[in-house]
């Protein structure tokens, strides 16, 4: 798309945002090839982004988003466990669905003018947090 988009389509300082998913640096069991697919887009929004950026200023960047309930997520066996596992690892809960939409709209916007070539974690911390007291209690033999 951002190969037929680079001609007349993309207008000069624009911006591209494309929805990513951890999957793509981790594994995540029963996440399947789409972690593959991630980790190509990814790829080819850091490819592109140059690109672009140097043609016509416009910016491509991808979200990794935390869980979110979908059709497309809840289509992923253990989708449950998962979405309850990232909520109790992510210091501001797993971020909703409006407020992703929200933040590719500051994407878009004049604020973010020089940012580019990157995959911005919107995932209320998850993918910053090594392990919570919540998650070590489950591990943790009563004394």
């Amino acid at each position: 798309m951002l190969q037929a988009a680079h001609g007349n389509a993309l207008a000069e300082g624009g911006s591209v945002v494309a929805l990513s998913y951890i999957a793509a640096q981790r594994v995540f069991p029963n996440y399947g090839d789409m972690a593959d697919a991630k980790a190509l887009l990814e790829s080819i929004a850091r490819s592109w982004g140059y690109r672009l950026g140097k043609d016509k200023k416009v910016r491509v960047n991808t979200v990794s988003q935390s869980p979110t309930m979908t059709t497309a997520g809840s289509g992923v066996k253990g989708f449950d466990g998962f979405f309850g596992f990232a909520q109790e690892m992510s210091p501001l809960g797993n971020a909703p669905a409006e407020d992703c939409a929200r933040f590719c709209l500051a994407l878009f916007s004049d604020y973010t003018r020089f940012v580019t070539m990157q995959n911005l974690y919107h995932d209320g911390g998850f993918s910053s947090t090594g392990v919570t007291p919540e998650i070590m209690a489950r591990f943790t033999s009563a004394e």
